[in-house]
C-alpha cells in the first residue's frame, strides 16, 4: 500500500474544525504536517497521525484501515499519538515545541502545534561550511536540553533527535520538534516500520525489540548531533558500529578545533554500551554549561615573506619604508 505524498496530503482549503490547510510541510512513514490557519489567521502547523504501511486516504479525507489484521496495530499507534499530544500540550518551555490542542477527525488523531520562523539545524549546518564554533555548540544544546529534561520527567522520550527535527528560531532559540511516540511503538512491534530510524543518529538499542530504550537512548542522539556539528557529518549506523566500529571518536578527529572536555563528552554520549554514556540529560547539560574550558587555539597564520612584508609597510607609509 504505497501512496504518493500528494495522494496522502489533505489539500489546500481543507477545512479541519476551526482550521484551514494551507500547504503540507512533511510527510513521514507514520503522520503528515502541515501549515493551517485558524478563524484569526494564525499560523500552525498540524500534525495527522496516517502510519502509511497501515492506512490509506478516500476521497473525502477520511482514514481507513483497508485490511482487518492491520487495525490493531493502527489503534495502537494511534493510542500512542493520542498520549504523545496530551504529554506535550502539559509542557511549557522555550525550546519544547508546543502543542496548544489535539482532537479526532477523519477517523484519525490531529496535534495542534505552534509554527515558528526559522530554519533546521541541518539547514544552519550547511550555511556555516559543515562545522560550527564550540560557544554556538554550547549554547544550542545546553539550552535544548532544558526542554527534554522536561519531556523525560514527563516518561516521554523523543527518539529521533537529530540536526532536522532541531528548529532554530529566528531569535536564536532552538526548538525540539517531530517526538515519536506512535512511530517508536509501532516501529518495535511490527518490523515493516524497523526502517524508520534515522540511520547514525538512533541508538543501537533501537533496532533490538528486546532492549529497554530510557533517556539514554536520547542521549546517543545527542552525541551524534554534536559530532555533526563538529564537521563529522552523520556517525555510521549504530547497529553496523557494534558489528565494526568505523567511527573516529571525536578527541581524535576534532581535537584541532574543540575543547578536550566537549569531544569527551561526545564520545561518551556515542557509546555503544548504554552503561557508558551520560546518566541522565543533566550530566549532559551541565558538562555543556561549564566555565572551565577552552578551546583550541587555531595555528597562527604563516608569517609573509620579506618581500612581501616590504611591499605592505610601504603601502601603509606611502611608498616610504622607514
Amino acid at each position: 500500500m504505497t501512496q504518493s505524498s500528494q495522494q496522502i496530503a489533505l489539500p489546500a482549503g481543507f477545512r479541519l474544525g476551526e482550521y484551514t490547510i494551507v500547504r503540507q510541510l512533511s510527510v513521514g512513514g507514520f503522520s503528515v504536517v502541515y501549515l493551517a490557519l485558524d478563524g484569526d489567521d494564525r499560523k500552525f502547523a498540524i500534525k495527522e497521525y496516517l502510519p502509511r504501511n497501515l492506512a490509506t486516504r478516500e476521497d473525502d479525507g477520511q482514514v481507513t484501515v483497508p485490511h482487518e489484521l492491520d487495525r490493531d496495530a493502527f489503534n495502537l499507534g494511534l493510542k500512542c499519538f493520542f498520549e504523545e499530544g496530551r504529554v506535550l500540550s502539559g509542557i511549557a518551555h522555550p525550546t519544547v515545541v508546543r502543542v496548544s490542542n489535539f482532537f479526532r477527525a477523519n477517523q484519525t488523531v490531529y496535534m495542534v502545534m505552534e509554527y515558528a520562523d526559522g530554519r533546521s539545524l541541518g539547514r544552519e549546518l550547511e550555511l556555516a561550511g559543515g562545522r560550527m564554533e564550540e560557544a554556538r555548540i554550547r549554547k544550542w544544546f545546553a539550552a535544548l536540553l532544558s526542554g527534554l529534561r522536561e519531556v523525560h520527567s514527563q516518561r516521554l522520550l523523543h527518539l529521533d533527535i537529530k540536526p532536522a527535527n532541531i528548529y532554530l528560531r529566528r531569535n536564536g532559540v532552538p526548538l525540539l520538534l517531530d517526538f515519536g511516540a506512535a512511530r517508536q511503538t509501532l516501529s518495535r512491534r511490527d518490523k515493516h516500520f524497523a526502517a524508520m530510524y534515522t540511520p547514525g543518529f538512533a541508538a543501537p538499542e533501537q533496532y533490538e525489540k528486546e532492549q529497554k530504550l530510557g533517556p539514554w537512548t536520547d542521549i546517543y542522539a545527542i552525541g551524534a548531533c554534536l559530532y555533526a556539528c563538529m564537521g563529522g557529518g552523520t556517525p555510521p549506523v549504530s547497529r553496523e558500529r557494534k558489528e565494526k566500529d568505523t567511527l573516529v571518536p571525536a578527541g581524535q578527529a576534532f581535537r584541532q578545533w574543540y575543547s578536550p572536555e566537549l569531544t569527551a563528552l561526545c564520545d561518551r554520549c556515542l557509546a555503544l554500551d548504554p552503561d557508558a554514556r551520560p546518566a541522565t540529560v543533566l550530566e549532559v547539560q551541565r558538562c555543556l554549561l561549564s566555565e572551565s574550558y577552552a578551546a583550541p587555539t587555531p595555528p597562527p597564520e604563516p608569517a609573509p615573506a620579506a618581500s612581501k612584508l616590504v611591499g605592505w609597510i610601504k603601502g601603509l607609509t606611502g611608498g616610504r619604508s622607514s
